[in-house]
């Protein structure tokens, strides 16, 4: 059998589960996939998933560590900036911008200081590859 390397799962802390729901749900308009807690009162480990972006938010002690980062490819990225935006999310009114590197991005920062960034190669170095 050969080895084939599949998209890494990010796991990021998170410290409430309702600001969670408000940013990756509302705001990413993510849905939740699964949820899990050892009993009701315990802390959740749960996966959202956007497309074929997924992520796992987890309360747990040692799962992860705020001010995380990850980055995630996408196209469509100044469609996405036109749509979190017109959702005039409180929180986050994030920019689209074109970095020297050719990729256009768009940074989410979520209620506990974790970072995405969506990238997508600016039009220019789209046609030169």
């Amino acid at each position: 059998m050969s080895i084939a390397f599949k998209a890494a799962i990010p796991t990021f802390r998170i410290f409430s589960l309702e600001k969670a729901r408000e940013f990756y749900l509302d705001f990413l308009g993510c849905k939740i996939d699964w949820e899990h807690r050892f009993e009701p009162e315990a802390p959740v480990y749960m996966q959202v998933s956007r497309g074929g972006f997924t992520l796992r938010l987890s309360e747990h002690h040692g799962d992860g560590t705020p001010g995380s980062i990850a980055y995630v490819p996408v196209s469509g990225v100044a469609e996405l900036h036109r749509e979190l935006n017109e959702k005039k999310y409180r929180y986050n009114r994030p920019g689209l911008d074109e970095q020297e590197w050719g990729m256009t991005e768009v940074t989410v920062v979520d209620p506990f200081n974790n970072r995405i960034t969506f990238g997508e190669p600016t039009e220019m170095t789209a046609r030169n590859t």
